[in-house]
């Protein structure tokens, strides 16, 4: 099983419809093959001291994928290059991890 943590930052202002575009897309990236899990999720609103925030600007979107290869064809998908396409004006920067079990 490969495992992915994307922090995604928006552009000031600009999480919500980042957002938006995100949700729209989750039922396509779902439905492909090899995809367990994928969605988003933002810092818990009055969260313990230990928390580490991630922003109002960012969100984290979690992933579990089959394998490398459903992994591979998701970023190749053609919905996925149909949203990065619309929504690059709306990010800032991304990181994306991608790792294995321990």
């Amino acid at each position: 099983m490969i495992h992915v943590i994307a922090v995604i930052t928006a552009k000031p202002g600009q999480r919500a419809a980042l957002l938006e575009a995100f949700r729209a897309n989750v039922p396509a990236v779902r439905a492909e093959e090899g995809c367990i899990e994928y969605g988003a999720a933002v810092d818990l609103d009055g969260g313990p001291a230990f928390q580490a925030p991630c922003g109002p600007d960012s969100f984290m979107v979690i992933e579990k994928w089959a394998d490398l290869d459903a992994l591979k064809a998701h970023a190749a998908a053609p919905h996925m290059v149909a949203y990065g396409a619309r929504t690059r004006e709306l990010v800032a920067q991304r990181a994306i991890h991608i790792l294995q079990p321990a």
